[in-house]
């Protein structure tokens, strides 16, 4: 989906009160995770590749990050790194679980323990059927704070994140992505009432929420050292999450958000008292995040998702992100190194 086609109609989910449940079950989740999260499939297994030779570009040497990654490759044996999760029997996994749409525990559940769902979750269980197996527990879930995704990589403490994770030439130098799953750009989320416009003069005197660790808080610390938006402009608050910034927004502690335009879009569809302001300033790709010392991961990763985007991705999406972003174009197109 273009991130300039990102639509300002969206759907309600309760407003205020709503969210006020969401984040009271994001607090006692949080304290559940990590998590086992089981389904209910079949028990085909499919087959790995072979070991893959080869690390992405550093960097230093990157153009168009979203096009770094390592082709795709479902050879006939499984490399070190997909053989041990093999043999764990899981697929540990870094998501969000405060991101409506895209990895949340939905307060309107029936179920006792409601399971994380969304359109990266969908993604985390075609990648954990194809490398594990269609079985039960085949995947371990971990909340992870923005700020925290690169460490928890680095640190082995899960396979990969699944996070809404943006492609960008600085992240490279610490992971590896997958190719993109997804497009969109950052744009600024605000009252309807308010006279923000988007990202430009209007932003004078307001006060920003971003999170840690975002290309939000990167591009807004730059533009205004920069002068691209206004001097005046209060960019001091941030979060562990993004959607801690919807909470800011809703106590009045600031006066905008900026982030992620496609999370900017479900915020909104929380609470109908926000909306977004202007258009997206700049495009941005999702791409699965791993260790750069599993080049056999991120090529078995590639792998399945060329299968899903043929045969998943626009069901996923329409399921959960066609009600507030529209109609799609369908998945990012996909180049490799």
């Amino acid at each position: 989906m273009n991130a300039r086609r990102l639509r300002a109609s969206l759907r309600g989910w309760g407003g205020v009160g709503a969210m006020a449940v969401v984040c009271a079950l994001a607090a006692v989740f949080a304290l559940l995770l990590p998590v086992t999260q089981t389904r209910e499939d079949g028990n085909k297994d499919i087959d790995g590749q072979g070991v893959a030779q080869g690390e992405q570009a550093k960097a230093e040497d990157c153009v168009d990050p979203e096009k770094q990654s390592l082709s795709p490759d479902s050879g006939t044996q499984d490399g070190a790194t997909v053989q041990k999760i093999k043999v764990k029997g899981y697929l540990t996994v870094g998501v969000d679980q405060n991101s409506y749409r895209f990895g949340y525990r939905d307060p309107n559940s029936t179920s006792t323990s409601a399971q994380l769902e969304g359109f990266d979750i969908d993604l985390v269980h075609a990648i954990a059927d194809q490398i594990v197996g269609k079985k039960k527990n085949n995947v371990h879930f971990q909340a992870i704070p923005t700020s925290e995704r690169i460490r928890a990589i680095q640190e082995g403490k899960v396979d990969m994140v699944v996070r809404t994770m943006t492609i960008n030439c600085k992240r490279l130098e610490d992971v590896a992505f997958s190719s993109p799953y997804f497009e969109t750009g950052q744009q600024v989320l605000a009252p309807k009432k308010s006279d923000i416009t988007g990202y430009d003069k209007s932003l004078a005197g307001k006060r920003i929420c971003s999170a840690s660790g975002s290309i939000a808080l990167e591009k807004l610390e730059a533009d205004l050292e920069s002068g691209v938006i206004p001097k005046s402009a209060d960019i001091s608050t941030i979060v562990p999450n993004q959607l801690d910034c919807l909470v800011r927004l809703q106590l009045g502690e600031v006066d905008a958000v900026v982030t992620d335009g496609a999370l900017a879009a479900s915020q909104a569809a929380q609470d109908p008292t926000v909306q977004l302001k202007g258009e997206p300033f700049t495009d941005e790709y999702y791409g699965v995040a791993m260790n750069k010392k599993a080049p056999d991961l991120i090529r078995r990763v590639n792998q399945i998702l060329v299968d899903y985007r043929k045969a998943d991705w626009q069901k996923s999406y329409n399921t959960w992100l066609a009600g507030t972003l529209g109609e799609s174009g369908g998945p990012p197109p996909v180049q490799y190194k």
